[in-house]
């Protein structure tokens, strides 16, 4: 890694989230060379690219995971969405997936929804959909509220499905997340009576992060796409009533 990739490093560890002709602006070389750069990065599990940004890892941005494989993650959304009838009130964790199910159940349905998500809730500002923010402590990089108040008041808030985003799933832990403010809302929600649903993409099976997402018993069905591999599926088709597998390309699944 030469000096300039190791500015550009730190760059977007600082940003969260830096465009490549920003980069070439502040580094003082051609757009070309920044992508020449990122890739050299990418390759090397530093960073990853996305439609003209790059990012961290792991990134809290919404945005721009939302764009990542954007059309499998709209498609993992209309299926889900599938599943929800008119009149009820739906609660929708964080993350990508998530908010693309967040905005076309908004544009789709008659429900209510309930999320701890800034985001989703400013993505449906102008929609007819009934949008319930609970309190709590905002996390600025998450766009999420956390903390105690927060769970306090989910546990005064009734509803029918719990749509819940993970980070990590391997057979030994379950499903986990890596922020530990979040996963405590998460599993808050999970203690209720509900039924708690995975709404994620196959890239996060096999990884795993410090703080558990469950029981097993309250994720009552996971959908996630064609990409999981076989020997992953049948690991948790064996602790899950219903793993659901969509393909991006197929009409109906």
């Amino acid at each position: 890694m030469n000096s300039r990739q190791q500015i550009i490093l730190q760059m977007v560890s600082d940003r969260g989230r830096i465009s490549v002709a920003e980069l070439a602006k502040l580094t003082g070389v051609s757009e070309v060379t920044v992508r020449q750069d990122l890739n050299v990065l990418e390759k090397q599990n530093f960073l990853r690219r996305v439609h003209g940004y790059a990012l961290p890892l792991e990134s809290d941005d919404v945005e721009t995971r939302m764009m990542d494989n954007y059309p499998l993650k709209r498609r993992l959304a209309e299926y889900a969405a599938s599943l929800v009838e008119d009149g009820e009130t739906v609660f929708i964790e964080n993350g990508s997936c998530n908010a693309l199910l967040a905005r076309t159940l908004a544009e789709h349905k008659k429900i209510t929804l309930i999320t701890v998500s800034c985001y989703i809730a400013h993505l449906l500002k102008d929609t007819d959909c009934e949008v319930i923010l609970p309190g709590g402590i905002y996390q600025k990089k998450s766009e999420s509220m956390v903390g105690p108040l927060t769970r306090q008041c989910l546990q005064q808030i009734h509803f029918t499905r719990a749509f819940i985003g993970i980070d990590g799933w391997q057979p030994s832990t379950g499903f986990t997340g890596r922020d530990m403010l979040r996963a405590e809302v998460v599993n808050a929600v999970l203690a209720k009576d509900t039924q708690g649903i995975v709404l994620t993409d196959s890239s996060k099976f096999s990884a795993q992060h410090p703080y558990p997402l469950g029981p097993d018993s309250a994720l009552t069905r996971i959908i996630t796409d064609s990409g999981l591999s076989n020997d992953i599926r049948q690991q948790l088709s064996a602790r899950h009533p219903r793993v659901d597998i969509v393909s991006a390309w197929q009409e109906h699944p």
